[in-house]
């Protein structure tokens, strides 16, 4: 499976992205995927998830209601639509794919929130 992640930016706070993660691959829909995020000097955490067994959402408390993750089944991509973005939602962030023991990452893409 190899993961390539687009629409990150520069943007002010209040404003909105939406990340996309194409996915290649058999079995797309069977994976568990994640969006983490890293910010300079802190560790790598995990933003949202689907899971791959119907389709499920779970998010991290500082996103909940302002980033919604979906996915397309038929194209293989999923997405990150990130709303009201503040100052420290800054970070890389990266799409996952995991399926039992097996995890693949992306390479990652910049989200900058600044004034």
């Amino acid at each position: 499976v190899q993961l390539v992640e687009s629409g990150g930016d520069s943007v002010q706070p209040g404003e909105s992205l939406r990340l996309s993660c194409a996915a290649s691959g058999d079995a797309f829909s069977t994976y568990d995927m994640s969006w983490y995020r890293q910010a300079p000097g802190k560790e790598r955490e995990l933003v949202a998830r689907i899971i791959g067994d119907g389709g499920s959402t779970r998010y991290t408390d500082s996103v909940k209601g302002r980033f919604t993750m979906s996915r397309d089944i038929a194209k293989k991509i999923v997405y990150l639509q990130m709303n009201r973005l503040k100052l420290e939602d800054t970070a890389v962030y990266y799409c996952n794919a995991r399926r039992a023991w097996t995890e693949y990452w992306g390479q990652g893409t910049q989200v900058t929130v600044s004034s």
